[in-house]
Parts: structure tokens; C-alpha cells; sequence
């Protein structure tokens, strides 16, 4: 198996006292997008800013391409870096800012101007080259940043919230681009975000932080069908999580006691141990149509159109503290006040340690 692209090696970091990071480890394949996500104070952008060279961590190596880039800096190191701010210089054209990476590293003024069209193709921006960055709109100005970053052929392009000034209709067609433009060049691309559609639309590589450290990480896909941690399950969408103990364990099952009552499910645990079931929205079944676990009834306290779904919110009869997420129809009569039967597939229930 050949080795990472980048390899971040229990890497821990402090602000004074204050731990951001805690024994951090982490490999990137070559042509991935890797998507880091997690909350505000997760250290989602502390990291990075390690890999981009802006901050040395406390503990811990970090090699891209096999090279310790530990303490090498920003300017040295085979990373570019879009910011959210996109930090485009006003007195410049368009091809001039795209070109200052060339021009920093001595490249001659024609190559530096071919490079600069070239780039600005691929973003789809080959008319601006000769236009001032006032004259563009905010995701024309996204995308020359991306030119720009992307004209210096750099190992790894790290994007720090590149999207989060746009508003949504904007941000959505970006994160088409930006995933086309990524698959096109075959650049690894490292792309900080608190938010997680963005993360399952542009991800291959999704790493799920909390705390300081990594929570899980893999395929969108796996991460949101089958994550491995509570945070994990509430934090990359939403999730109804019940609490329970496990009971006994047979024939590759285990009994959770639950409020709601036992329920027996796939998988193994020690008796007596804390677990936690996590139903998606879309599992759980609301009404005389029933799933094979049945949760009780619940009373409905909130219903929001969101288009091709309504989004409901309900409380437990059975336990009050419990309010369960579902996703009905956008068809279905549903309304606060009404009370209902709840339920679910076993197999759509995941099972976590507490």
C-alpha cells in the first residue's frame, strides 16, 4: 500500500494553556477531498493551519509527500490556502492576483500570464483576466481565489470556510464547482466547514472533529448511515438518540432496556453497559403504518414544511424527556397537538456505546 499523501502524526497543540488539539492522527490520499468538520472550538481550523504551515504544533509531525513539513513554512511547503475572505488584491486585475504566486516564486511575466488564463479557465473566468476584483460578484471572486491557489500546481489546497460568505443558492452552485474543479485537477483538496450538507455534498474523506480530536472519520456515506460516536450521530445530521443498558447477549443480539421498553437488535455488549440507539429522521414512522420496533406514542409539538418534507417534532408519552426527529411526506396531515404511533425498522437503529 503506498504511503499518504499527508500524514498528520500525533499532532497536539496548545494555546497557552489551553489545549485545541489532543494527539491528532490523520492520513490523506492523493486526489481526495477531505472534508473537516465539526463545531466552533472542535480545532477543525487549528489543524488546518498546521498542515498549511501557520502554526507549529505543540506535539507531534506532520510529512506530506514523505517530507517532515513540520516546521517548514508556509511559503516552503508544497500547500496553498484559500481563506474565506478570499484576500484578493484591489489594485490589481484579476490575471495580475492569479499570477503573484508565479510571480513570487520568479516566473516570468508571459508564462505567468498564460498560467493565469489557464487558470481562470478551469474556474470558468477566462473573460476577467483584465477586471479589477470590485467588478465581480462574490462567487466570481471565490473562484478567482481559487485560480490563484490552484496556478502554483501545489500539493494539497487547503480551504478554510471558503464558502461562508455566500448566501445559499451561491454556496450550493459553488460546492458543484468546487467538486468539478477538484475531480478535474486531481489536487487533494482539505476543506474546513461547520456545515454539514456542505460536508456530504463535497466529500470523499469525511473526518468529524470534537473537542480537540478526531471523532470519526470515512465515506460521507458510512459516517451518516453507520457513525461511531454519539457526537458523531447528533453532529453529522440529526438523530432521535434513546438511552438504554444492554441486557443479555445471544445469537449475535442484544436486548437494550430502554423507557420505552426492551428492544433486541444486531451486535453485542456487556451486560449492564450504557449504550445509546441513534434513529435518523427519515426511519422513523409516524402513524398506523409500522415499523418492527415499536417506540411508543408521542405528541407532536412542532411541523415545518421544508419542501419535498416536513420536518416534525414530537414528545414521548412514554418519556417525556425524549423528542424524536422525523421526516414525514410533505403530503402527510400532520399538526402540532396531534398524538401518534412511533416506530422503526431494527435495522435502521444504531447502536452506540453511551
Amino acid at each position: 500500500m503506498s504511503a499518504p499523501l499527508v500524514d498528520i502524526r500525533n499532532v497536539s497543540h496548545r494555546f497557552g494553556q489551553l489545549p485545541v488539539l489532543k494527539n491528532v492522527s490523520l492520513a490523506i490520499e492523493p486526489g481526495s477531498y477531505t472534508i473537516l468538520l465539526g463545531p466552533s472550538g472542535s480545532g477543525k481550523t487549528t489543524l488546518l493551519s498546521i498542515l498549511g504551515g501557520f502554526v507549529t504544533p505543540s506535539e507531534g509531525k506532520v510529512f506530506i509527500r514523505g517530507a517532515d513539513c513540520t516546521a517548514v513554512p508556509p511559503a516552503r511547503r508544497p500547500t496553498t490556502t484559500v481563506f474565506q475572505d478570499y484576500a484578493l488584491f484591489p489594485h490589481m486585475s484579476v490575471g495580475g492576483n492569479v499570477g503573484f504566486g508565479l510571480r513570487m516564486q520568479g516566473v516570468d511575466g508571459a508564462t505567468r500570464a498564460a498560467k493565469a488564463r489557464e487558470a481562470l479557465a478551469l474556474v470558468g473566468l477566462a473573460a476577467a483576466f483584465d477586471k479589477k476584483p470590485h467588478q465581480l460578484s462574490g462567487g466570481q471572486r471565490q473562484r478567482v481565489a481559487l485560480a490563484r491557489a490552484l496556478v502554483i500546481e501545489p500539493a494539497v489546497l487547503l480551504l478554510d470556510e471558503p464558502l461562508g460568505a455566500l448566501d445559499l443558492k451561491l454556496r450550493r452552485q459553488m460546492q458543484d464547482e468546487l467538486k468539478a474543479i477538484q475531480k478535474r485537477v486531481g489536487t487533494a483538496f482539505v476543506h474546513v466547514t461547520h456545515d454539514q450538507e456542505e460536508a456530504m455534498a463535497l466529500a470523499d474523506h469525511c473526518v468529524v472533529m470534537n473537542d480537540g480530536r478526531i471523532e470519526d472519520e470515512g465515506s460521507p456515506e458510512r459516517v451518516y448511515a453507520r457513525p461511531k460516536t454519539r457526537f458523531s450521530a447528533t453532529f453529522m445530521g440529526e438523530s432521535t438518540i434513546v438511552a438504554g443498558k444492554a441486557g443479555a447477549s445471544r445469537d449475535g443480539r442484544v436486548t437494550v432496556t430502554t423507557e420505552l421498553g426492551p428492544i433486541s437488535l444486531p451486535g453485542a455488549s456487556t451486560v449492564g453497559a450504557a449504550l445509546a440507539l441513534a434513529i435518523r429522521p427519515e426511519h422513523l414512522v409516524l402513524g398506523d403504518t409500522k415499523g418492527d420496533v415499536a417506540l411508543g406514542t408521542a405528541k407532536v409539538s412542532d411541523v415545518v414544511f421544508q419542501g419535498s418534507f416536513k420536518r416534525v417534532l414530537a414528545t414521548s408519552v412514554q418519556d417525556p424527556a425524549l423528542q424524536f426527529m422525523a421526516k414525514a411526506p410533505a403530503s402527510a396531515i400532520v399538526q402540532p397537538g396531534d398524538t401518534t404511533a412511533v416506530s422503526c425498522n431494527a435495522q435502521d437503529i444504531i447502536l452506540l456505546a453511551d
